[in-house]
């Protein structure tokens, strides 16, 4: 299993096809000092890694109000149901086959359809505009990154089954089995989704990279509160 390195994690920055997110690079942070637009915060160098103090007078508060309905699915486990929320912010109604808004150049073909090899020579040929591709809109160096991980060859078919392990792996990077064992918060784990996509907020209410190339969280920190408690309360049920 893959766990959250210290100082580094892979950072996907990605958009719904509403135009409400998207970028084209990675970010890296250091877990003791992370700079957010508009805030910077620290870990206590004496506290545990779920514990994140932050200046309340910088934090933007907002009346709470219902969270919008999800339909979350109750097979495949907690990371299928995780991976759901991350795609309700992210790819919109294509689903699989989304592709970034901004691009203007779109693949000659459905995304699932096309080999890793076919993806690499459309980024290729289509410089100057962004690449976020698949449900969980990976662009191109994080997507490069996975495949090499995940032991994938250009000839693999970009399908569903290959995006949700690639999605898997970055759920590693936030720290899924470690929140799983309990040894991180469900709102650090939440956090960590957050620097990973930049269609979900953090426990400022926007996305991680807001202001960052269009970014902007498509969803509020209830919401996204709401469905992540809303899914580990089902498992420890036994109905997801």
């Amino acid at each position: 299993m893959k766990k959250l390195a210290a100082s580094t994690a892979f950072c996907l920055i990605a958009a719904t096809l509403s135009g409400a997110a998207n970028a084209n690079d990675f970010a890296r942070f250091d877990s003791r000092k992370i700079a957010v637009t508009g805030l910077n915060f620290a870990l206590s160098p004496s506290a545990s890694e779920d514990r994140i103090y932050l200046n309340r007078s910088m934090i933007k508060t907002t009346a709470k109000r219902a969270p919008r309905k999800l339909a979350i699915p109750t097979r495949g486990g907690p990371s299928a149901a995780v991976r759901h929320v991350i795609a309700s912010a992210e790819a919109g109604g294509k689903g699989y086959d989304a592709v970034q808004h901004g691009a203007r150049v779109k693949p000659p073909k459905r995304p699932t359809s096309m080999t890793i090899g076919e993806i690499y020579r459309w980024i290729a040929a289509t410089p100057g505009q962004p690449h976020a591709i698949g449900r969980y809109q990976f662009i191109p160096n994080t997507l490069k990154t996975l495949v090499a991980e995940a032991g994938l060859s250009k000839s693999d078919v970009f399908t569903p089954q290959v995006q949700d392990l690639l999605a898997d792996l970055l759920l590693e990077d936030a720290g899924f089995t470690p929140f799983m064992k309990g040894e991180i918060s469900r709102h650090r784990f939440m956090e960590n989704l957050a620097r990973i996509w930049a269609g979900l907020p953090t426990s400022t209410g926007r996305s991680y990279y807001h202001g960052h190339a269009g970014n902007r969280a498509v969803i509020t920190w209830n919401e996204f509160d709401s469905h992540m408690k809303s899914i580990f309360e089902n498992m420890a049920r036994g109905t997801s």
